[in-house]
């Protein structure tokens, strides 16, 4: 016998899972207006490098239109990951946003890269830069990457394919600042070693964030256990309801960052089937306030008729005496 039912849904829809309010309610033309900043980024840094001769600005031009691409792609995930569910995605598209933040963090350790690759080449065969001209376009990148930022912040907080995103324009921040001071010193001091020292820093950081963000990602999309999740403590706790004796065939996975999903096998005895919606409801409950799981189907048996599960997760079966 299966129980299936999401206690917060008031309406009835077994499948409503939301995306939370902070996400929602901020409005997709913050993407659309950083997109545009950021093309015309582009071509400012395009007409300027080409001017003073600078590979660098060039570089970082072609840095920028990425990420106005990269953006581009957390508009459009952002679209798709809203349309409702249906037959053959009974879950919905909420999983769009993941795939947009891997093609973002993918983009962005290929920039790490080839910034490593820059730099060092840059040590042995430095370039003749017009030194005044390359500060005037770092000051404007360093503008409109602060402009894009601040447009994306909010975002970034509920959604690791925005967060990607946001990522990515406070690393072009630091690059403006970096480009800005290797013309300083290029200007003032002669010094064009500084140019890709400062790249190295930066490639460095880049690379450091994908290290950081991809992994949870992936694993989201790979069905992985939430990593803060203690799955011995939740069939511990799960198990210290009464009249649970056994918990087998046990899964859980997040569907995005917002909600966790949860399944198993609940084994009760015979005299307790008139408790079932109860010991049900304790479940549920325990597994929302202390395990943020607010997506959960248990599937009840009897001692005397209970499955042997041979299913291919860590934990296959579990006794409990009370």
């Amino acid at each position: 016998m299966t129980e299936h039912e999401h206690p917060h849904d008031t309406s009835g829809h077994s499948h409503g899972l939301t995306r939370s309010d902070e996400l929602s309610g901020v409005s997709d033309n913050r993407l659309i207006w950083a997109v545009i900043i950021n093309h015309v980024l582009t071509i400012g840094e395009v007409v300027a490098g080409i001017f003073s001769g600078s590979l660098a600005l060039l570089s970082d031009a072609a840095h920028n239109f990425n990420d106005a691409n990269a953006l581009l792609i957390a508009y459009i995930a952002r679209k798709i990951s809203r349309k409702q569910a249906n037959e053959r995605y009974t879950f919905g598209y909420r999983r769009a946003e993941l795939l947009g933040a891997v093609v973002n963090l993918t983009l962005l350790a290929v920039i790490g890269l080839y910034l490593i690759y820059e730099g060092i080449r840059q040590f042995f065969e430095p370039s003749e830069i017009t030194g005044w001209l390359m500060a005037a376009a770092s000051i404007l990148a360093l503008v409109i990457d602060l402009g894009t930022a601040l447009l994306l912040r909010a975002m970034s907080r509920g959604s690791l394919n925005v967060r990607a995103a946001f990522v990515h324009n406070l690393v072009d921040a630091v690059g403006s600042v970096a480009v800005l001071i290797g013309a300083g010193a290029i200007i003032y001091l002669g010094w064009n070693w500084v140019d890709p020292l400062l790249t190295l820093f930066l490639s460095a950081y880049i690379l450091y964030q994908v290290y950081a963000m991809l992994p949870k990602a992936m694993r989201i999309l790979m069905e992985g256990t939430p990593v803060e999740l203690d799955i011995q403590l939740l069939v511990k706790e799960v198990g210290s309801i009464e009249a649970v004796e056994n918990l087998h065939h046990l899964h859980v996975w997040e569907l995005d960052e917002q909600n966790r999903a949860f399944e198993a096998h609940i084994v009760i005895h015979p005299k307790d089937a008139d408790q079932l919606q109860k010991i049900k409801s304790r479940i549920k409950e325990k597994l929302i306030h202390d395990f943020g799981i607010n997506h959960s189907t248990l599937e009840f048996e009897f001692s005397d008729q209970a499955c042997q599960g041979n299913d291919s997760n860590v934990i296959v079966g579990t006794n409990f005496n009370h």
